[in-house]
């Protein structure tokens, strides 16, 4: 039941009117009511109901009667009578619907305990309102401070101000009684307004604040839920759940109120079935009740000194052998009752779109080939052991690579066979053979520090190791170009 300026867009996308609970609808707001009187004209002569329900801070709703005689709608902004001054609140309801709501919640209509609207809030009061507003969390947290410091066993839930600021109401749970006479003056002097302690329960505080519920959705009793019925633990028994209370507990700390809504509907079945704690006798021995499946109509027995075989029976079956035991009969056995367990079909379904594996997104994509005309031309001609046909730049470059790794593995033992032979033959020794060509008079020492051209020998020798170095070189990178290790 949102209002028109909530509704989702044409894009998709909800618009959301921002108004933060306080749009002309009052639709978004908690315990908010659908008037479904509001398009339907009264007959002639008959006066409009002149009592309305106007919403204060976390769904508080109050009824004021309208002695003006002021024209009004839903979510208008009005000052009404408090005590002491006046406070601001929003419409949320007009009409006959508003008599209805009085009859239902235990107001009497027609008593002079009704307060008065005076007016319609002016832009003076919003403001005054606003700003008063603006306050209730940082006091709600230094009044929290405040009450850890004089150790009361008391948690500070919410700060509720009056329209007009003159007043404000804290909201608090506690186990027990809390005597907070101190407490309040220092509010008093730390505040400096008129102080209002109210006490509520778990419930109420958790449906003043709000919040998601374990099934995913907001509370029930910060939506819709106006009444707290109790809550036991049999009817938790009575739908066969589980006695854990972490999960049949909700945020307030008590039992869900969700645990009564399908209450009535599991009682209703189990006036067919017979008492759970009835014990069938049979000539093998006595058997008790283990399970019961209450919309199927089936019950679970095991004897006595054999509980790991269950056997199960319709409650049709268990009636009957509950009256052979009323006239003081004994059945054979259980088994000559058991409904045969038929094995339910299993369905295969065909991986059509191929979703049903949970990691097909974590297989890496495969490249796709550019050329799977000629790569298939190439396979065709690998298996039939013929020549290549229609190769491209890979295969080529393949061809070439396999020729040169041929050329260097041919070459490979004559240079292996030339480099053991020169690293096995003497080195010459420089100093014996200037020597020797000094006393044959082909090369001259040259003196200290003189610079001058080298001698012919000298000059020749020189040369031809300059050269053997360089052709050795040569060698060396023409083999490294044509290993295939390179």
């Amino acid at each position: 039941m949102a209002c028109t300026s909530c509704s989702t867009s044409t894009g998709g996308a909800p618009k959301g009117c921002k108004n933060n609970g306080t749009c002309g609808t009052d639709s978004c707001n908690k315990l908010t009511v659908f008037d479904w009187l509001a398009n339907m004209s009264l007959p002639n002569g008959e006066a409009p109901f002149d009592c309305v329900e106007v919403r204060f801070k976390n769904g508080r709703k109050e009824f004021y009667r309208n002695t003006e005689k002021l024209t009004l709608s839903i979510g208008d902004i009005v000052a009404t009578e408090a005590s002491p001054g006046h406070d601001i609140g929003i419409v949320t309801l007009t009409g006959e619907l508003v008599k209805i709501q009085m009859k239902k919640k235990g107001v009497n209509y027609n008593g002079a305990d009704v307060s008065k609207v005076y007016r319609k809030a002016s832009q003076k009061d919003i403001d005054i309102w606003s700003n008063a507003r603006d306050k209730e969390e940082p006091m709600k947290v230094r009044a929290r401070e405040l009450a850890i410091l004089q150790n009361l066993q008391m948690k500070i839930s919410d700060i509720e101000f009056q329209g007009d600021g003159s007043k404000a109401t804290f909201y608090y749970t506690a186990e027990d009684r809390i005597d907070f006479r101190q407490l309040i003056k220092d509010f008093a002097k730390e505040f400096s307004t008129r102080i209002e302690m109210k006490q509520v329960g778990f419930r109420q505080e958790a449906s003043r604040l709000g919040g998601i519920g374990s099934c995913g959705r907001e509370l029930c009793c910060s939506t819709w839920l106006t009444d707290f019925r109790s809550v036991n633990t049999s009817a938790a028994r009575y739908q066969q759940l589980s006695l854990n209370p972490q999960k049949l507990a909700g945020q307030c700390g008590k039992l869900k109120c969700c645990l009564n809504y399908e209450l009535d509907t599991y009682m209703d079945a189990l006036q067919d079935f017979p008492d759970f704690d009835v014990k069938l006798q049979t000539e093998k021995g006595t058997a008790v009740c283990q399970k019961q499946d209450i919309f199927k109509g089936l019950m679970w027995f095991a004897y006595t000194d054999n509980y790991a075989n269950w056997h199960m029976l319709k409650i049709e079956q268990v009636k009957e052998i509950i009256a052979e035991n009323k006239q003081k009969n004994k059945v054979s056995s259980l088994e000559d009752f058991a409904v045969e367990v038929v094995a339910e079909p299993t369905q295969t379904f065909s991986n059509a779109m191929g979703q049903e594996s949970l990691t097909r997104f974590d297989q890496p994509k495969k490249k796709k080939s550019r050329n799977k005309n000629r790569n298939k031309q190439t396979a065709e001609a690998r298996t039939e052991g013929g020549p290549k046909q229609g190769g491209g730049r890979n295969d080529r470059n393949r061809g070439d690579r396999n020729e040169n790794r041929q050329k260097s593995a041919e070459g490979r033992p004559q240079r292996a066979e030339q480099s053991e032979a020169k690293s096995n033959a003497p080195k010459p020794n420089r100093q014996e053979n200037n020597r020797g060509k000094a006393e044959q008079g082909e090369a001259k020492p040259r003196p200290e520090g003189e610079r001058g051209p080298k001698p012919e020998g000298q000059a020749g020798e020189a040369r031809q190791n300059k050269n053997r170095n360089k052709n050795r070189r040569k060698g060396n990178n023409s083999n490294k170009n044509n290993d295939p290790k390179s």
